[in-house]
């Protein structure tokens, strides 16, 4: 059976009727001890004996619930209890319940806390990426988490219950910390993911994550060797990064190739796919959108154009439906519409850049494109910067608020921008369009181009007018690009990762 359907027949089930709803806000409010929910399904399960009062009234609902589910999925109940042993998949039921008990039924819907944070680890990194949205350098930040902070946010997140971790930067593997911090975090259960350049992750490094329980890498490649190292700032970075991707798959790791489109590499992307599976043997390729900010900026002009990203978006789902082995996604919200157009093809939930959290959430039906909602910025995930300022997403730089002060519940259920980032009737343009339910466009572009959470993504046909008008009135110029640095001129204390 697919985890997926367990999931989504769980929600269903919970959402058939008004009175199931109201008995949903009461199972899924905690209580001092933690989540009733959380210790119901350990109950039905046999991991759980000893249950307070109000934990045998949650556990007799949420054992109706399943069972209900399973039946509307054709699920066997020894099935179900097959999968409902594995803590993923049951912190994925309680994230999404949870949410739906605290928010209410929404569309798109909110979960109880972020299915998934990307952790910017450090601003430290090897490269000088063309595109970066952290700005990142050859120095940390002076105001990093420490190594005690970062399992104190970690226990927090397990707390708040977040589903999956991606750690990112800057280049998270520069830090020396990587590999306790990572392996603290899978040992509380979190579906931990690695975003990385690639170039430090040698033979050694690639089966060490592998060992410590790391279950999905991405490694960017934005190009063939010409134009990704142009774009990368740093020549000899492309072999670097081929041979940590291979490194991964050697490793039995699940990789991922992970492209930024622009002008750059537009016309490279059908051959760079084909590479990235019939000659580094990934399993996923994920196009992300780009996003014009921090140093983004100087290269505006090499966005794509509503067209084109039309274009490549059918041509990554054509490629999905037919391929047997590599899955080709993308970040951008407009691809939840194009899923959509096909009514059996699967949904895609952007934001989601890991295997955990996408399985978790992905539908097979045109019923569930509503509820997961494309766009996923400050609805079902976030992102931390390296000093734990909380963010609606890594490329959106507003600060909602700061994990060595606050709860990331608190963060996440009272934030003014939050709050306003999830209101898609509000919405100029995206919220006029009959897919601001399915899409809602990109949060972070509309913020880039107009300063205005609500504003419009310009990245879609529908808002061609809107693309027309960042075109005149654009000021932004291109920056002179810094002469690229060998691999060798590089600075010589990142090229070496720490073992331990």
């Amino acid at each position: 059976m697919r985890e997926a359907d367990l999931v989504a027949g769980t929600v269903e089930a919970w959402l058939g009727n008004p009175v199931s709803r109201v008995l949903l806000r009461w199972v899924s409010r905690r209580t001092e001890k933690g989540s009733k929910l959380e210790s119901a399904l350990k109950k039905y399960v046999g991991e759980q004996e000893r249950l307070s009062f109000q934990e045998k009234l949650a556990y007799l609902l949420v054992k109706l619930a399943i069972e209900k589910g399973s039946e509307s999925f054709g699920i066997s109940r020894e099935q179900m209890k097959t999968s409902l042993r594995d803590p993923l998949i049951r912190r994925s039921i309680v994230n999404v319940l949870e949410g739906i008990g605290y928010f209410g039924v929404e569309r798109p819907q909110t979960t109880g806390a972020p299915f998934l944070v990307v952790w910017n680890f450090t601003k430290q990194c090897n490269l000088r990426c063309k595109h970066c949205y952290e700005n990142a350098g050859p120095k940390p930040a002076p105001d990093e988490l420490t190594t005690e902070e970062a399992k104190k946010a970690i226990d927090e997140f397990a707390n708040a219950g977040v589903v999956a971790l991606a750690f990112s930067g800057g280049e998270p593997l520069v830090r020396r910390d990587f590999f306790e911090v990572a392996k603290y975090a899978v040992e509380k259960g979190f579906y931990v993911s690695v975003a990385s350049n690639g170039t430090l992750i040698t033979e050694k490094v690639a089966r060490k994550m592998k060992e410590i329980g790391i279950q999905y890498v991405e490694v960017s490649l934005d190009g063939f060797e010409k134009t990704h190292d142009e774009f990368r700032g740093v020549q000899g970075a492309w072999k670097r990064t081929v041979e940590g991707i291979k490194e991964c798959v050697k490793a039995g790791l699940y990789t991922c190739v992970a492209t930024t489109a622009t002008h750059y590499n537009l016309k490279e992307m059908p051959k760079l796919i084909d590479f990235a599976e019939k000659d580094l043997h990934v399993q996923r390729f994920i196009v992300f959108n780009f996003i014009p900010v921090s140093r983004g900026k100087e290269i505006v002009e090499q966005d794509l154009t509503p067209k084109e990203r039309e274009e490549l978006l059918d041509f990554l789902y054509s490629k999905l439906v037919s391929s047997k082995g590599l899955e080709t996604l993308s970040t951008a919200p407009q691809y939840a519409v194009t899923s959509y157009k096909f009514a059996f093809g699967p949904l895609i939930a952007t934001h989601f850049t890991n295997k955990g959290a996408m399985e978790a959430l992905r539908g097979k039906t045109r019923s569930l494109a509503q509820f997961i909602g494309g766009c996923g910025a400050g609805r079902l995930y976030c992102g931390m910067e390296p000093n734990g300022d909380i963010e609606p997403c890594v490329f959106i730089p507003i600060k909602v608020g700061n994990i060595r002060k606050q709860s990331l519940v608190e963060i996440w259920r009272e934030s003014p921008i939050l709050k306003q980032i999830r209101n898609r009737d509000l919405f100029k343009g995206c919220g006029e369009c009959e897919y601001k339910y399915v899409c809602g466009g990109c949060r972070a572009r509309a913020y880039a181009y107009f300063n205005d959470l609500q504003g419009p993504d310009p990245g879609c046909s529908i808002n061609q007018k809107y693309w027309e008008e960042v075109n005149s009135l654009k000021t932004v110029s291109q920056a002179e690009a810094d002469e690229p640095q060998t691999m060798d001129e590089a600075p010589k204390k990142l090229i070496s990762v720490p073992q331990s």
